[in-house]
């Protein structure tokens, strides 16, 4: 039967989110994931990006992941492609892998999302795909079969991509650059934790295992579990470390905390990693921290929707317009290099795509050279701090509809939706959702998820207590949305 991908979306009810394909795992089905994969490659082939040869392909710990990794080899082997099977590693790592071989990778994976649902992220030989390869492959009309047959699709693993990318550090950094360092490694069910212990043992820290888990936890760095804040600062305590470093299932998001146990913001970690690499233009979506225009540190900065996308895009904007180097960051850790780094007479090629390792060993680096704690280099920033949390199980609907009511309702409208216990809303920025500037400076922006059924709510303030405390009120006002 031949249908086009955008009315298999309609009848699956996997569609395109923020970063890739992503549905339940039940909806991924062998059918819907080969006939995704076939249409990605037979979009870059008729775009001249696919003329046949290797495909990398990657996955994380979901239980759902072997399954769906040889429906997509199988797809891959039916078009006449090699399946360069680069096995349970991150998604930089694949893609990285796949722009230095100048060849299309996949990544299967949900990220941080819970393990009842999954994804597949898609690349070509030159990075992620963009919004508007998004509808290119959306467009295609392709046999979706049955049952595809993926017996034996699956190829022996391939370790060059891992053994690539651990290289990749320890070429940039110094030898030895972090030889004294005592850190924690939270591996839970990442799928960098090999990849990560590595790279910092290769740098010469001293590395704690913490946390190994054989059961998939969808650990969110922009909604850090109460679990996970308790257990870094009782393993802080518990055994001296200059820091924490973790990442979500697919490591592409870090995780980095202070020598207290205190998790660093993304949007916090992300402006102290571009001014180590001595980044001029800088790329992040309307939620991050403001801290990065307050902070005088860069010549251009940049803000867009939500999603790595749309970073990318202004990246290339701000590449073409001659200003190096370039990079991107999100609320949720993401670093993204799209122009190389140069330093000391070592050269970090450019990834233009969400990558979690760079984040803690750029600050590592930094509070090495100032001879400082992290907890100090966060100090050293402008004294704003954001906050962020979710609402589950919120039907997308629900959210968009109560939002545009705002919206459409103007400061006023927002005003009273907020209530007299805050101050009232100066501006609204509908760049992405429903970003309310108040009258002292306060931020709350509200937006549905572009991955699951949630709301997700962004607060900033003068202080870490004044932001915790003013999403709690917005989470609370929001829950009632459900009614």
């Amino acid at each position: 039967m031949k249908m086009r991908i955008s009315e298999l979306m309609k009848r699956s009810g996997v569609g395109f989110g923020t970063s890739g394909a992503r549905g339940l795992s039940e909806a991924m089905s062998d059918s819907v994931c080969y006939s995704y994969t076939r249409a990605f490659l037979d979009y870059l082939r008729d775009s001249d990006r696919y003329v046949g040869g290797g495909v990398a392909l990657a996955g994380d710990y979901r239980p759902s992941t072997p399954r769906i990794m040889r429906a997509v080899a199988a797809a891959i082997r039916d078009v006449g492609g090699e399946v360069i099977n680069c096995g349970a590693i991150p998604t930089p790592a694949v893609a990285c892998h796949g722009i230095r071989r100048h060849m299309p990778s996949i990544m299967v994976t949900g990220s941080h999302i819970p393990d009842d649902r999954n994804g597949i992220k898609f690349y070509t030989a030159e990075g992620e795909i963009l919004k508007a390869d998004e509808q290119g492959i959306a467009a295609r009309e392709v046999v979706v079969p049955e049952t595809p047959d993926v017996a034996d699709s699956l190829t022996p693993v391939d370790n060059q991509a891992a053994d690539d990318y651990v290289q990749r550090y320890l070429d940039f950094f110094p030898q030895g650059a972090l030889a004294g360092r005592r850190l924690g490694l939270y591996e839970h069910s990442s799928v960098a934790r090999g990849v990560f212990l590595r790279i910092l043992q290769g740098l010469g820290a001293e590395v704690i295992r913490l946390g190994y888990s054989e059961r998939f936890i969808p650990v969110d760095t922009e909604a850090i579990r109460e679990e996970d804040i308790r257990l870094a600062r009782e393993w802080a305590a518990d055994n001296r470390f200059d820091a924490i470093i973790s990442a979500d299932g697919d490591g592409d998001r870090p995780l980095i905390s202070d020598e207290h146990g205190e998790w660093l913001r993304g949007d916090v970690a992300g402006i102290l990693c571009a001014r180590q690499l001595g980044a001029r233009a800088v790329v992040t979506p309307v939620s991050s921290n403001t801290a990065l225009e307050k902070s005088g540190d860069f010549d251009d900065i940049r803000r867009t929707r939500i999603g790595s996308p749309y970073v990318i895009e202004a990246m290339q904007a701000a590449r073409a317009a001659g200003i190096a180097p370039v990079v991107g960051y999100e609320a949720n850790g993401g670093f993204l290099i799209e122009t190389e780094i140069r330093q000391q007479g070592r050269t970090l090629a450019a990834l233009p795509t969400r990558d979690a390792i760079i984040v803690p060993l750029a600050l590592l680096a930094m509070a090495r050279e100032r001879g400082c704690s992290l907890s100090a280099l966060r100090e050293s920033l402008p004294s704003r701090f954001t906050a962020s949390d979710r609402i589950k199980e919120m039907p997308t609907a629900i959210s968009q509809a109560r939002i545009a009511e705002l919206r459409a309702g103007g400061t006023a409208s927002a005003s009273a939706w907020l209530g007299g216990n805050l101050a009232s809303v100066s501006s609204i920025d509908t760049t992405d959702g429903l970003r309310m500037t108040l009258e002292n400076a306060e931020i709350v922006h509200l937006r549905p998820s572009g991955n699951a059924p949630e709301l997700r709510c962004y607060t900033e303030a003068d202080s870490a207590s004044r932001a915790i405390e003013l999403n709690r009120e917005c989470l609370e006002k929001l829950a009632g949305w459900r009614e």
